[in-house]
């Protein structure tokens, strides 16, 4: 147990961090495993068995425990609704040839959580906990990781506010959920942005650095009218001038120009910090691929662009690991990219990971978490 850890949060969660290898399980007895389509998986449409539960309540965690996964019943007047007190996050586990399942990087998602957590006025789950609630509940419906290259076992933990008060305050009471879902291919297809020029995802001191659901609720309308515009996503830009990229749909962004990768950086509080951008970036620089993380205007991509020196673009998240950019769309103009299949420096890394989380290449840096 991390010693910086105990001291902040106290015994009780060290004594809970030993007891989740005891947690209780209450295994379904109305499995669905057998009625699914493996070779046809939907991207979050097919939940496994179970769910880890946790409570919030009289200043402490509780006790989690595992159970069917079911609808839960909440009060008409249950805050999260109301006032918007509810993150999550989004990781993967898959298995290797020799059966060992692995989680990838639970720690960074672990410290993702616990900075959305602190920025939303909610309680904080310890990273160490975080981890072995997440092990744990993969550790139940191991079975429930798709065999199938490119497949993947989702996993979902997220917080809400469940005070039953109308009253703009923070919570006092909170529910910690986990549970997963057994997913294909995230995007079928490489995908069409537009750089949005007038809606904002996130502005200087909002809640842009975390994963709190108004943040998506708030990107729906403007994605809409892109979509009808024919592109997949947005590119975000900042929320003052609209001059410099930020994030792209959901996902964080990267380009190459000239050999050399180029992405925001994530110092400002409103992109999110990725983990599948930290992992491009870190495998990258240890091949001794150039890496700058700074400010990137739209008039340095475009430029790039007309000039044929972009050589790549493409969304880093974890859903679809690395989506591959097809075509920009900016003011009156739609830019098509060199072909998917020539990208040497997208490719080569996304079949890294890939292969790293499935055992089939030495994870060398120490990500793959065994359950």
């Amino acid at each position: 147990m991390n010693p910086s850890i105990l001291l902040k949060f106290g015994l009780h969660f060290y004594s809970m961090l030993q007891e989740t290898h005891n947690i209780k399980v209450t295994k379904t007895t109305n499995s669905h495993f057998n009625q699914v389509d493996w070779e046809n998986l939907p991207f979050g449409k097919i939940f496994s068995d179970h769910m880890l539960v946790m409570d919030y309540k009289d200043g402490q965690w509780q006790q989690p425990e595992i159970l069917p996964f079911g609808n839960i019943s909440i009060h008409p007047a249950t805050s999260a609704i109301h006032y918007g007190q509810s993150i999550f996050e989004g990781m993967k586990a898959n298995k290797a040839e020799n059966g060992d399942v692995f989680v990838f990087r639970p720690d960074m998602n672990a410290k993702r959580f616990q900075e959305s957590c602190e920025r939303m006025c909610m309680p904080v789950i310890p990273e160490d906990l975080f981890v072995e609630l997440v092990r744990k509940m993969v550790e139940v419906d191991s079975n429930w990781i798709p065999n199938k290259e490119g497949y993947s076992l989702y996993i979902r933990p997220f917080l809400f506010a469940t005070d039953e008060f109308v009253g703009i305050r923070p919570s006092e009471t909170y529910k910690f959920i986990i549970f997963t879902c057994p997913v294909g291919a995230y995007y079928s297809e490489p995908v069409n942005v537009k750089i949005e020029e007038f809606y904002t995802r996130a502005s200087i001191g909002g809640v842009g650095r975390a994963k709190t659901a108004g943040n998506y609720g708030a990107s729906l309308f403007p994605a809409k009218q892109g979509q009808m515009k024919g592109f997949h996503q947005l590119v975000w830009t900042d929320g003052k001038e609209h001059k410099y990229i930020e994030e792209s749909g959901t996902m964080n962004i990267v380009f190459v120009i000239d050999g050399k990768i180029i992405t925001p950086s994530e110092d400002a509080d409103t992109i999110l910090r990725g983990v599948t951008k930290r992992s491009v970036v870190e495998v990258a620089q240890s091949w001794g691929i150039p890496v700058e993380e700074r400010r990137v205007s739209v008039e340095e991509i475009i430029t790039a662009i007309r000039e044929g020196k972009l050589q790549d673009a493409f969304g880093a998240g974890t859903a679809a690991t690395i989506a591959h950019i097809a075509k920009i769309g900016f003011r009156d103009e739609v830019f098509e990219l060199p072909p998917i299949e020539g990208r040497e420096i997208s490719n080569k890394i996304k079949n890294f990971i890939d292969d790293m989380k499935s055992g089939k290449v030495e994870d060398t840096f120490g990500w793959c978490y065994k359950v």
